[in-house]
């Protein structure tokens, strides 16, 4: 199908429905970006009302729009999960430098799936310390710096999340923080819950039939 109709087509079924859309996300595809900025472009112009929002791979021509969506919605939004599938032009390093700022005042879950740098992860807690998270989950990808303590004194100590579950490593050598048995006692005297990664993962999909 030709890119100029389906975004056509995408744009005559937003300006019909945007404004009841509630829930929505997007997926990368190398050979398709220009579609993917043109959509995000085109739901900033017609919704303001989303509550779920997922974004799974992006390079920089989406991103800086994936965010300017994010600050239109402001505090509709409930459930956000954002997905590096990698990081060759430091996308990561944007989005936590330009998200906290923008967040909602609570946020019932998000998911951040990024290659972290500390000083970039200590912008995002900084700039995101008046927001509430019930479920937080990060995952570290690649060999990037310790973030743990950034977690403890951040996020730990102020109390800002229910539940947590933090992964670092590659796939051939993952560390789950739920397997830490001491780091777990001790979220756990600031009442947090420190969940495996694979449990508290929430399918966008699931969530959407569970709530409706």
């Amino acid at each position: 199908m030709n890119e100029n109709f389906k975004i056509e087509s995408y744009q005559l079924l937003l300006q019909k429905s945007g404004e009841y859309l509630e829930n929505i996300g997007f997926d990368y595809d190398q050979y398709h970006q220009y579609q993917l900025k043109q959509q995000l472009l085109l739901t900033i112009a017609y919704c303001a009302k989303i509550e779920i929002f997922e974004l799974r791979g992006f390079d920089n021509q989406d991103i800086y729009p994936a965010l300017d969506l994010i600050k239109i919605i402001g505090q509709n939004l409930n459930y956000l999960s954002i997905e590096s599938l990698n990081d060759i032009s430091n996308i990561s390093s944007i989005v936590l430098r330009n998200l906290g700022q923008i967040l909602p005042l609570k946020l019932e879950y998000l998911n951040l799936y990024l290659a972290i740098k500390a000083n970039d992860f200590k912008v995002f807690l900084k700039k995101s310390q008046d927001t509430y998270i019930k479920k937080l989950q990060i995952r570290q990808i690649g060999k990037q710096d310790d973030i743990l303590p950034y977690i403890k004194k951040y996020i730990m100590k102020k109390e800002r999340v229910k539940y947590l579950a933090f992964r670092e490593g590659d796939f051939m050598e993952k560390r789950d923080l739920f397997f830490l048995k001491d780091e777990v006692n001790e979220f756990k005297l600031h009442n947090i819950i420190v969940k495996n990664y694979e449990d508290l993962y929430i399918n966008c999909y699931k969530y959407i039939k569970e709530i409706y």
